[in-house]
């Protein structure tokens, strides 16, 4: 059996589909590294909204894709930027689904962070808007019993004068945190409003302030999640952390590198595309738990084609991909977005992504996958 997909030039390609899945099992815990699943929302297809409605979630089927992903002993990284916080889901939405997904985790044990920030800001804010945001956030993912991660801030963004503005407000929120808390530095590639992050568009100067935050107080900072598809920088900020932070790699690009590691140290992970790649990703953690790297390599490098494929110009719509493999998974029954985000990625780009995901087994059911993605190939007038 084949199937043609639109490639190149609007060329069509023939492709055959592998016929069997990846071999893949729920196993042990992790111990070697630990690791969350940046986890994304799944739509309500038959809300009557627009792309400026409040987000319209299918709770069950998010919910249960975040049992998906603790089964195969994943964290989950709950209303991070692959929910679509800031790009479909608000608030109010994210809220929602951190009260569900925290009581969730504690029902079925599962590890859970939550994100912090001021999406709640609509408009141009002041530091002390900033900060009551912040808090805001913070008091509701500690009362959900879930870890806090403080994410980058638009509105701080544009507040922010320099860099003491920014040492102002996280040392003011890590003072007042219960329990150590995650920070993210996130990428103008991933959201270009936070472009000069940490009072400066030198990214050395940057990455002096964001340190000086965490030396300031070491003892309320678990551990960094970086996002800026940049190794070497983050092999250089994981060697300068204080003893006892840890480094969490969000980067989409490099992750087998950084989470095996080298011999001055190596990064546990926060990552989008362990969305799609949950099972897979899962196995090879358990491979190099057993002091395995070659095997870790050897199951992970092969998924690095699909990872920078998804997160390729313009990084921000990398969620478009995120959701539609978990369709053609059937982790959902529909290819549908909070704001109409289905619509951002080109039929060549997605036919790529089912093609590259395929090849790596990715999908319980080939069959399955294959129907679907010619279903969407005949919506846009390509017959088999």
């Amino acid at each position: 059996m084949t199937i043609r997909l639109p490639g190149a030039g609007g060329v069509l390609r023939t492709y055959e589909p592998r016929t069997e899945p990846l071999a893949v099992t729920p196993g042990t815990p992790f111990t070697s590294r630990t690791v969350f699943s940046a986890a994304h929302v799944v739509a309500d297809p038959y809300a009557d909204v627009s792309p400026d409605s409040p987000a319209a979630v299918d709770w069950d089927l998010t919910l249960a894709f975040r049992r998906h992903l603790w089964s195969h002993g994943l964290g989950v990284a709950e209303a991070m930027d692959t929910a679509q916080r800031g790009m479909g889901l608000d608030w109010a939405g994210a809220a929602e689904l951190i009260r569900r997904s925290a009581a969730e985790a504690k029902a079925v044990g599962g590890l859970i962070a939550c994100g912090v920030g001021t999406d709640q800001l609509t408009g141009p804010a002041t530091l002390d808007a900033v900060r009551a945001a912040y808090e805001e956030q913070l008091a509701l993912v500690e009362e959900s019993g879930a870890q806090a991660i403080l994410m980058a801030s638009r509105a701080l963004a544009a507040a922010a004068s320099g860099p003491e503005d920014y040492l102002e407000v996280y040392g003011h929120l890590l003072r007042q945190a219960s329990e150590p808390v995650i920070l993210h530095w996130l990428g103008p590639m991933f959201d270009p409003a936070l472009e000069g992050y940490w009072g400066s568009a030198d990214l050395d100067a940057a990455t002096d302030t964001f340190l000086e935050v965490i030396a300031a107080h070491p003892d309320k900072v678990d551990g960094i999640k970086v996002s800026l598809l940049d190794a070497r920088r983050e092999i250089d900020i994981r060697r300068r952390l204080p003893q006892g932070v840890r480094c969490y790699t969000g980067d989409d690009f490099n992750y087998p590198e950084l989470i095996a590691g080298d011999e001055q140290g190596f990064s546990h992970a926060l990552l989008g595309i362990f969305d799609p790649l949950g099972p897979l990703a899962a196995q090879a953690v358990r491979v190099l738990d057993t002091g395995d790297t070659q095997g870790f390599r050897e199951l992970l490098d092969p998924t690095v084609g699909l990872s920078r494929h998804l997160f390729q110009t313009p990084t921000r719509f990398y969620k478009t991909g995120v959701v539609f493999l978990a369709w053609l998974a059937d982790h959902q029954p529909h290819f549908t977005m909070v704001g109409g985000l289905q619509s951002a990625r080109s039929l060549p780009h997605l036919a790529k992504a089912y093609e590259l995901a395929d090849r790596l087994g990715l999908f319980p059911d080939p069959k399955l996958a294959e129907e679907r993605m010619k279903t969407l190939l005949s919506v846009y007038g390509v017959n088999q």
